[in-house]
């Protein structure tokens, strides 16, 4: 298994980004400016994180997303913790994250390694996505923001 930064020549794996985050408009215009790292596995892309820097100090992990087959083995876990040191190495104080409210197991695995809960973006999905959007049988309205301190 092996992390590492997509080449500049590489097409982003954009079925996996859209797990995470349903507009391929926005992924589009996020990976134009971010970094974006693929998780291999036995030759296979089955994970994908995208780091975009915000502000002076601040890194945002905007995407992670991991192949349906194999969620729920740690390999969520994994591109989390990757990016949290791969934004120690670079130098940030801060590690931003947001998620839909109705992220249940996303929220619990962001605390879990170390994330805390800063804020909340009311009405973030309905403002930014044309589309409704449910998850867990719940829609998706308002954006929770979480951070870590580096």
């Amino acid at each position: 298994m092996n992390i590492r930064r997509l080449h500049s020549n590489e097409i982003p794996p954009m079925e996996l980004l859209l797990l995470a985050d349903p507009s391929k408009e926005i992924v589009e215009e996020y990976i134009q400016r971010g970094q974006c790292f693929v998780l291999e596995h036995e030759g296979d892309v089955i994970g994908v994180y995208v780091l975009l820097p915000t502000r002076p100090g601040t890194i945002e992990l905007v995407n992670v997303a991991v192949d349906e087959r194999v969620q729920g083995k740690g390999f969520g876990k994994q591109l989390v913790k990757h990016a949290i040191q791969n934004a120690k190495v670079q130098g940030y104080q801060t590690i931003e994250i947001g998620t839909g409210n109705s992220s249940v197991s996303q929220l619990a695995l962001y605390q879990k390694c170390g994330f805390r809960m800063t804020g909340i973006d009311k009405d973030f999905f309905i403002r930014h996505y044309e589309e409704e959007i449910y998850e867990n049988g719940i829609q998706v309205v308002d954006m929770i923001r979480l951070s870590q301190d580096l």
